[in-house]
């Protein structure tokens, strides 16, 4: 039986992923003794849902339930900013930067990543009004209904730039990191995206299956 390995998420503008390959190119020039596997430019994205190998043929009920979950929900802003690692204790084996939503009286941005004892799974718990959430809730619940089990954990917003091989460098990569910041970029949402994603050597490549314009 043919799978895909399949992800629902939210893509980046191109200006944004610019800013954080400069971000990533800036680490790896401080740090060039640390050893990471570093996302490539194209693959940083906002992931929602992952779905694991999914069979081909389940592919089209998949995207119909994503289709029905973005229903009422209309386009919105996030603001990626603030930086840091995990585990927040020990040996750092992920580098993070924070995403949130804009214009919501949550967590300061330049808070996101005040210390590297923080992360995501620490950001104060989000309003569940929003439209980032209410989407989530509605993906989760619309994939539920054709057979995915739910995420245990709650949503916490971040992009995964890399992952930290244990070399000796990695303490002091991660605090290049924090030292270093991410200035906030604010975006619009407009849409969401399944995608397939392919293990190949020269790294994974992700492509758009289906996609879902939220409407004003």
């Amino acid at each position: 039986m043919e799978t895909y390995r399949t992800f629902v998420a939210i893509e980046l503008p191109t200006a944004v992923r610019a800013k954080l390959l400069e971000h990533m190119q800036q680490l790896r020039r401080d740090v060039p003794e640390a050893r990471a596997s570093w996302s490539r430019e194209h693959n940083l994205h906002l992931t929602l849902k992952f779905l694991g190998n999914v069979p081909v043929d389940e592919i089209p009920t998949l995207s119909d339930g994503i289709a029905r979950a973005i229903v009422g929900i209309e386009p919105f802003e996030l603001t990626v900013a603030g930086c840091g690692a995990f585990p927040p204790k020990g040996r750092p084996n992920v580098l993070w930067i924070g995403v949130s939503p804009s214009r919501y009286p949550g967590p300061d941005h330049q808070q996101l990543g005040a210390s590297l004892d923080a992360g995501p799974s620490r950001h104060p718990t989000p309003d569940a009004r929003h439209p980032l959430f209410l989407l989530h809730a509605a993906i989760e619940n619309e994939c539920s209904k054709v057979g995915f089990p739910r995420e245990q954990r709650a949503l916490h917003p971040h992009l995964t730039i890399a992952r930290l091989r244990k070399t000796g460098g990695e303490r002091r990569l991660a605090e290049a990191h924090q030292k270093l910041g991410f200035n906030a970029e604010t975006f619009s949402v407009s849409e969401v995206v399944v995608f397939k994603s392919e293990l190949l050597r020269e790294g994974s490549k992700h492509t758009a299956i289906s996609r879902h314009r939220l409407h004003e």
